[in-house]
Order: structure tokens, then C-alpha cells, then sequence
């Protein structure tokens, strides 16, 4: 690799990008027409490198060589990257985000569990885009340890596949035969750690000082009991604090407990998920190029697992810290420098005021909307708006070029991410309303319809996070009526507030929870694996029949993605929010250019009025979408028990 061979001639910002326009004209894997491509997009990000690795690493001498690596590891990469994608990157670049578009609707899964093997995901294409989808994401597929690897987030190569599922080349296989169908592929980078069992760990481990310096390890407690005293701990079921001590043994388990190793390693999520060390440029770059690695492969989309963790700084929480913003914007600079048409999306789970900071066209394009999917549940618990309503005013909008990605529920738990002060402006107990929920939804509240389980529960505390499938949660064993019009209703929401809905395969046809999930080889102290059922062959069967419950839900959400492709007014991203003037019923806008779509969806078991005066700001008829029938606003609408109107109006001028 043309990496390996750094210039050592640059002494500053002033002939940085002479030295390296000069050594990559040497190099003559790339034909001219494609190297000046490259050479084109350097002038634009360098100067973003060069920012972003300064504010991490310093701006001493030694930095000019960082930026120099940062650079060469992404031309490396362009270098092996296949011609069709090449293409791709150029029809991208300049382009409005296809994202943002109202063709733009999700699914997401686990290949074995969904289908077994990539090459039976490939089986399932058809059934896609029967659906509508234009983004699939894949849980993690990489070879990870045997038994509980955190649901393959505990990664031991970025580069292979796990064997039981298929090969990397049937994966980028799978990549060109979605994106011949309009089908985007999204893949995790688990960049905050990797598994105990990666080779970098497995040196570490046996004490190769330049691995050591890939992690967090120290040879006593002193600095680990430092940081835990601010440290947030996550799984404290799995280990008390961040630190684990470090397991030496040539498998990676099963040290002796009358021997053990004297180093401790950071481990935020589990034992077995070591934190990389971002500190050291070294780390940046080898996951860099684990990053482009994945992006040749043919991901238009890499989903940035845990990405406010990958900092620590001593006394503070270590989460969100300003350096992991700085390299987000060196990896984004370095993709874009390599292979512009990738898109990041974030995961951080974190105060709301935390979350909108990854959302930026220089970070994260896409991002995990997790208080809109938090409190769709709350309002359907509590049948009131009043915090949703709130969120959608104030929380929902994004820089231009960017978008949010709007989910009922994903492959993690639930957890009731709301801020505590917008709580407590709108009279709302915060610590008091999680009990409630987490007993609403646990089944253990009275009047529950919820077949939930609690995840990480602290009787003491009343504190958990919640797990289901969103037909379990919603009450579809003991009341499929209700239910079936609950999911959709919740889809609803998902499919009109703008961004990229997302669909957790399965939910589509009403998937309940899996019985048998603590039976299941490394499942059981994870009661995630709960709402991960495998695909369900006869729930499937089932989806063109209309008297079924799976028919109902699943001719509704294809019916919805209908809709919102041939309606104009959901392109793009701006919501306006709508004051129904009554506390079970959310509503909300989506402007377009001569008229604009009013969303109103009840949540509450009983129908519900918005009057005419409320509506009296639009001319008196209506176009009710879904199924382009006229509606005389004069008289007010009416919505049915869990209803939902998307109706495009005219407003008075």
C-alpha cells in the first residue's frame, strides 16, 4: 500500500498538498482520468483533515504526518475501489441526498435469523421491493465470538464474514444485486471496540506494546479507579464499572482466577468488547481503512455503532465529548475523500441536546431519531400527546443535507430517552413517569396491553428498559383489534414525520415475541433476543389476506409507503407543527409548494373530535390521501380509536 511509504518532507500546511498531489501521481494503480477525480476532491477535504485531526492530536510537527496518513489510507482505498462504485460516488456528489427523499423507506434485520444465509437474504429481494424498501440494513455479520457477542457487536474482523452466513465476497455480491434494484446496503461500523478474539486484541493480550497502546489498558487501578468515579456504567449485570481485568489466555477466556493478568482494560458495554484508544493516531488510521474496507464492499450507508463512547477524558462522563465530534469529521472527510456516496448514521443514545450535535452533513448525515420512537410509546401508553407534541415542535428539526431515521422500535431495548426539563415544563414527573412506563410495558401496570420484558431491571430502583416486538408491546395476543390498529398507528407517525422510516422486518406482519429466546446458545442473560424472532414463514403467507391480522398490518404499511411516495409534500424534511387543541391527538404539517399534507393521528382507545374552528386556517375541502376521497373540514374530523389522517389541505391565504 502506497500508506506504508509516508512522505517525510511536509513541514506544514504550505506544501502538504504539493508533497502528496506529487506522490500520488507515482502511483500507477489508478488511470489518470480516475486519479484526477481524486485529485479534485483533495483542495475541498484536506483542509477538513487537517482541522479535525489538529483539534485531536495537536499541531505540533508530528501532525503533518498524521494528516499525510490519513490522506494516503483513503487514496489506498480509492485505489481498490470497484469501478461501479467509483461511478456511484460521481452521480452522488453534487446531488441532492437521496435520503431525504420521499422514495427513501428502510428495513432492517438479522441474515440468519431473517433468512439463514446472505445467500438467502438474496432469495428475499423480490419480497423488498414488494414492500417498498430502498434501504436495507444488516445487523452486524462479522466474525464475532461464539455464544453472546452482544448481537454480533462484538466484532473480531471488520474484513471477514461470519462463516455460518456466507463469504464478504457473497456479501458484495448481495450490494450490487440491491443497488441494481434500487436497494441501498447498509452495514454497522463498530468503531467504540472491537471483540476480545480481534487479532489486535489477541496481541494486546499478549503483550505486543504497539496493540496495547489499540486499547485502554493499564497495568494497575489507579487510572481505571479514577475514571470510574465518573464513568457511566451500561451493563453493570454483565461487570460493575468500565474496567475489566484483562484475560490473557490463548482463547480469550477462562483465565485463572488464582494467576490472573495484572492489566485492566476499558469495556463501557461488555467483557468481551474492548475499547479502542483513539488517542493514539494509529487507531484512527487502522480503523480508517477498516471503514473504507467496508464502504468497497458496496455499503452506501455505515451505521456508527455507540459513536459518543469513542472518547475518554478523565472526570467526565466520557460520552459526547467535543474530540469525538473532530473525528467524526476526519472519518467523514477521509470517506468522502475515497468514496463520497457512503453515508454515516449515527447512534447515540443520549440526551436529546446531545443527539441533534452528530447530526451535520461534515459528521453524520443520518442519525437514529430516539426521542420520536421513546415517545410514540409513551403516548400510546399514557394516550396523550402532550410530550410527543412537545418533541416534534421543538426537538425534530436538522441541518440542511441531513435527516433523521424514524423508527418504531430497532433490534435494542427501549429506553426513555426524554429530556427530564421538558418533562418537568409540561408537569410531568420524570423519574415517577419512567416507573410507570417500564410497568406499563413490562404487562406489570394495571390496564396494560403489553407482553413486554424488563432488560437490565433494578427492582430497587424501578429503573429497566424495555423489550418486545412492536405487535407484542401493542397488545396483539390479547386484543388483536386494538392492536393491529395500534401498529399501524405507530407506523404512521414513522412514515410521515419526515426522514427515513424504518422498518424492523418481522414487524410488518406482526411478529410476536420469541417464547423460546432464553433457550438459544448465549441468549438467555440477554433478554433482547426476545424481540429478535426468526422470520416466520407463515406470518408471511399470510400478508395477502385481508381478514388476517398479518394482512391487515401488512397491507397498511405498504399501503402507507404508497402513499408517501406519490405525495409531493412528504419530499424532504420540514415538519410545522399543528395544535389540534385536544391532548390525544398529535398533528403536524408537511409544507409543499402550493399546498401541504396535515397529519392528525388519536391515540387514546375512544374517537376523538378535532373541530372545525381548529381547522377553520385551510379552505373547507380536504383531500383525504389514502383514498383520494374529498372531506368537508367545516364540520371538523372525526378519528377513530388509534386513527390516523393524512389529508392535504389548502391553507387561507
Amino acid at each position: 500500500m502506497l500508506s506504508d511509504n509516508i512522505p517525510r518532507r511536509i513541514t506544514g500546511r504550505e506544501n502538504l498538498l504539493a508533497v502528496l498531489q506529487e506522490h500520488l501521481v507515482r502511483d500507477t494503480r489508478v488511470a489518470a482520468a480516475d486519479r484526477d477525480v481524486f485529485l479534485h476532491r483533495l483542495p475541498q477535504q484536506l483542509p477538513r483533515i487537517v482541522t479535525s485531526l489538529s483539534a485531536v492530536y495537536g499541531s505540533g510537527p508530528e501532525i503533518w504526518d498524521v494528516v499525510a496518513r490519513a490522506v494516503l489510507t483513503a487514496w489506498d482505498a480509492y485505489a481498490e475501489r470497484p469501478a461501479d462504485l467509483r461511478d456511484l460516488d460521481r452521480q452522488r456528489e453534487g446531488a441532492a441526498p437521496w435520503f431525504t427523499s420521499r422514495e427513501a423507506v428502510g428495513g432492517v434485520c438479522y441474515v440468519d435469523r431473517y433468512a439463514g444465509t446472505i445467500a438467502g437474504l438474496r432469495e428475499q429481494i423480490p419480497y423488498f421491493r414488494e414492500l417498498g424498501l430502498s434501504y436495507l440494513h444488516l445487523m452486524p455479520l462479522y466474525e464475532s465470538p461464539a455464544g453472546n457477542s452482544d448481537g454480533g457487536y462484538a466484532v473480531s474482523s471488520y474484513r471477514r464474514v461470519d462463516p455460518a452466513l456466507g463469504t464478504m465476497e457473497e456479501l458484495a455480491e448481495l450490494a450490487a444485486e440491491l443497488r441494481s434494484q434500487g436497494i441501498a446496503l447498509v452495514l454497522d461500523f463498530v468503531f467504540n471496540h472491537t471483540s476480545n478474539e480481534h487479532e489486535w486484541a489477541r496481541a494486546a493480550a499478549a503483550g505486543d506494546p504497539h496493540f496495547e497502546r489499540f486499547y485502554w489498558i493499564h497495568r494497575d487501578r489507579t487510572l481505571p479507579d479514577a475514571f470510574e468515579r465518573t464513568a457511566r456504567e451500561i451493563f453493570p449485570d454483565d461487570h460493575p464499572g468500565v474496567f475489566t481485568r484483562v484475560d490473557s489466555t490463548p482463547a480469550g477466556r477462562a483465565a485463572s482466577p488464582f494467576d490472573p493478568d495484572p492489566r485492566w482494560v476499558w469495556t463501557t458495554f461488555h467483557r468481551f468488547q474492548w475499547d479502542l484508544n483513539y488517542a493514539n493516531p494509529e487507531v484512527f488510521h487502522a480503523m480508517a481503512g477498516e471503514m473504507l474496507f467496508l464502504a468497497n464492499q458496496g455499503a452506501q450507508v455505515l451505521r456508527l455503532d455507540a459513536v459518543a463512547f469513542i472518547w475518554k477524558q478523565l472526570g467526565s462522563t466520557c460520552e459526547s465529548q467535543p474530540q469525538v465530534h473532530d473525528l467524526l469529521r476526519a472519518f467523514r472527510a477521509v470517506a468522502a475523500l475515497a468514496a463520497p456516496a457512503v453515508e454515516f448514521k449515527s447512534e447515540a443514545i443520549v440526551h436529546p441536546d446531545e443527539v441533534i450535535r452528530y447530526v451535520h452533513p461534515e459528521q453524520c448525515a443520518l442519525s437514529y431519531n430516539p426521542l420520536q420512537m421513546a415517545l410514540t410509546w409513551e403516548a400510546l401508553a399514557t394516550r396523550d400527546v402532550t410530550l410527543l407534541s412537545a418533541a416534534l415542535a421543538e426537538r425534530h428539526e436538522t441541518p440542511e443535507g441531513t435527516a433523521w431515521v424514524n423508527y418504531v422500535r430497532g433490534h435494542d431495548d427501549i429506553g426513555w430517552t426524554f429530556s427530564d426539563d421538558d418533562a418537568a415544563r409540561l408537569g410531568v414527573d420524570p423519574a415517577g413517569h419512567r416507573r410507570f412506563l417500564n410497568a406499563f410495558y413490562t404487562g406489570r401496570h394495571p390496564g396494560s396491553f403489553a407482553d413486554g420484558v424488563a432488560f437490565q431491571d433494578n427492582p430497587r430502583t424501578g429503573d429497566c428498559r424495555i423489550c418486545g416486538t412492536t405487535a407484542s408491546l401493542l397488545g396483539l395476543e390479547a386484543e388483536p383489534g386494538p392492536a393491529v390498529d395500534r401498529i399501524l398507528l405507530a407506523h404512521s407517525l414513522a412514515m410521515s414525520t419526515g426522514g427515513v422510516p424504518l422498518v424492523y422486518l418481522g414487524d410488518e406482519v406482526g411478529q410476536l415475541n420469541d417464547p423460546h429466546w432464553r433457550q438459544e446458545p448465549g441468549h438467555g442473560d440477554d433478554a433482547r433476543w426476545v424481540h429478535r424472532p426468526r422470520r416466520r414463514e407463515a406470518d408471511h403467507e399470510r400478508r395477502h389476506d385481508l381478514f388476517s391480522v398479518q394482512g391487515r398490518i401488512f397491507g397498511g404499511i405498504r399501503g402507507m409507503i404508497a402513499v408517501r411516495r406519490r405525495t409531493p409534500e412528504f419530499e424532504g424534511t420540514t415538519l410545522i407543527p399543528f395544535d389540534t387543541h385536544n391532548s390525544h391527538v398529535l398533528g403536524y404539517q408537511r409544507p409543499g409548494e402550493h399546498s401541504l399534507v396535515l397529519c392528525l393521528a388519536n391515540v387514546s382507545d375512544w374517537s376523538q373530535f378535532v373541530t372545525g374552528e381548529t381547522l377553520s386556517g385551510f379552505l373547507p375541502t380536504a383531500t383525504l390521501l389514502h383514498a383520494q376521497s374529498e372531506v368537508d373540514l367545516r364540520g371538523g374530523i372525526l378519528l377513530e380509536a388509534h386513527g390516523f389522517r393524512w389529508l392535504r389541505v389548502i391553507p387561507v391565504r
